[in-house]
């Protein structure tokens, strides 16, 4: 797994800031905040994070102002991913100008931000995060998913469980870490994760002569070939 990643999380809309610094928070990132664009510039120059969260809208210095000077003028490299309420391609192209590398139009899923920072995070260090096993191959970066020269469509939940299968195989994983990985602290009820699994093998070992997905009464789920 990649080690604990820092983000700087900069809008000024307070509810929005906690609603989205909770859930990164509850995928395993560290977040500080800046609520306006003089702040954002002072703590991404005066500190270390792995990716900024930039809102463009903000006071005192607008977000593509912000991200401007830190390319500019602090030669900053981290990774830097906009947020606007504008969908409108001058703005984006405006933001790929400044040095932005992604952007993101409100309003957007979380889960969507998520993947977008980690993927960021993971082409900044230099990790792809492909994974391989019996066939199947599963690219976190891009989300996809193949079983030989079959692609396979999953939702975002059913990536992620997949995703943790592959990445402990051939180890047995319990429930109770697949729910914690997925869901955080809102845990769902007990016949959920039964509904995925479900879903997932319909999609990945139905179709298929193998069946790489196993489960283990009383022990968890595990995946190999």
């Amino acid at each position: 797994m990649m080690a604990t990643s820092s983000i700087l999380l900069v809008e000024d809309n307070q509810d929005l800031a906690e609603t989205v610094g909770d859930f990164l928070e509850s995928q395993g990132f560290v977040v500080d905040y800046a609520g306006d664009g003089r702040t954002a510039l002072h703590l991404a120059s005066s500190e270390t994070f792995d990716a900024i969260v930039l809102d463009i809208m903000l006071p005192g210095l607008s977000g593509l102002e912000v991200c401007q000077r830190l390319r500019a003028e602090a030669q900053l490299a981290t990774p830097i991913i906009m947020l606007t309420a504008r969908d409108q391609l001058d703005d984006k192209l405006k933001g790929f100008d400044v040095g932005a590398d992604d952007y993101l139009v409100k309003p957007f899923d979380l889960p969507e931000l998520a993947a977008r920072v980690g993927a960021l995070i993971r082409r900044k260090r230099g990790v792809t995060n492909v994974y391989e096993l019996g066939g199947l191959r599963l690219n976190v970066d891009t989300m996809e998913v193949w079983r030989g020269d079959t692609e396979i469509r999953l939702s975002k939940t059913l990536f992620d469980i997949l995703q943790i299968l592959m990445r402990e195989s051939p180890a047995i994983v319990p429930r109770a870490t697949i729910e914690r990985e997925c869901w955080g602290d809102d845990l769902p009820d007990s016949d959920t994760l039964r509904s995925h699994l479900y879903n997932l093998r319909r999609a990945v070992d139905r179709p298929f002569d193998q069946a790489l997905i196993e489960t283990l009464p009383g022990r968890g789920y595990r995946i190999r070939a």
